[in-house]
């Protein structure tokens, strides 16, 4: 069984301690901990990198490797025409996730490259949305 790929970008590392008001208090590891609780039997490659070089190798790891991709790409998001070249590669389903609605924030944050390949984005939900976007993806990739 393939896995699902959860890849998340810069300074979400400091998720529970990184504006709060925005984020929420939920740390990393809690996000790694729910997308594993909520993915049953199928596997879950769990990432973090500050490095955009590092992130689009993940991606490359899932095109060999994995069965769905779901992907904060963080300011990634809204920089990086590499990541949506690698995105565009995977044949498999690819869910965009953001901890906060991006269209209530900032006009900056209102374009995102990565939407361009999404089959689903998910903004809003908070960290433990990421759950929702884990069994969403298994609905996608018929893991249930």
């Amino acid at each position: 069984m393939k896995p699902i790929y959860v890849l998340n970008g810069p300074n979400l590392n400091r998720l529970g301690k990184r504006e709060p008001a925005i984020y929420g208090t939920t740390t990393l590891a809690e996000v790694e901990d729910l997308c594993r609780a909520s993915s049953g039997d199928t596997p879950i490659q769990f990432h973090q990198t500050n490095s955009e070089e590092k992130l689009i190798d993940l991606v490359h790891e899932a095109i060999d490797e994995g069965a769905g991709i779901i992907i904060n790409p963080a300011a990634f998001t809204f920089t990086s025409l590499a990541l949506l070249d690698a995105l565009k590669m995977f044949e498999g389903p690819v869910i965009e996730f953001h901890i906060s609605n991006i269209h209530k924030r900032e006009p900056i944050y209102h374009r995102s490259y990565v939407s361009m390949r999404a089959d689903v984005v998910m903004a809003g939900l908070g960290a433990k949305g990421y759950a929702t976007a884990v069994r969403a993806m298994l609905d996608l990739v018929g893991g249930r």
